[in-house]
């Protein structure tokens, strides 16, 4: 049980707790600002190395989701039809949250009807 809930590694500016030193390092950076990895492309700069890892497929047009029905950079519910996302207003159902965020607008009378 030890493993699972202790937490040495404490900020000290806002008292969260870590179990690895290397994830308080990293969170540190939320309050100093420091963005020490930074993309050779375009120059924007990130917290941490996976994030810049990410950005890169940007430049490089790397799209590792593909769907192999198709080869397609969409996603599954597109042809399996899957509605996860429902509004808890009138029980329209999307396929992606997105789409439910823009249908809630229309609740809200941001769009009209």
């Amino acid at each position: 049980m030890e493993i699972h809930t202790d937490k040495p590694y404490m900020c000290p500016q806002c008292g969260n707790s870590f179990k690895q030193r290397g994830h308080l390092k990293d969170h540190i950076r939320i309050h100093t600002g420091e963005k020490p990895f930074t993309c050779e492309h375009c120059g924007k700069s990130f917290t941490r190395k996976g994030i810049l890892n990410k950005h890169m497929q940007t430049h490089t047009g790397e799209k590792p989701y593909t769907y192999s029905q198709c080869g397609k950079t969409i996603h599954k519910r597109v042809y399996t039809g899957e509605t996860p996302f429902t509004c808890q207003q009138c029980g329209k159902s999307f396929n992606q949250k997105g789409n439910l965020n823009y249908h809630m607008k229309i609740h809200s009378g941001v769009l009209a009807q």
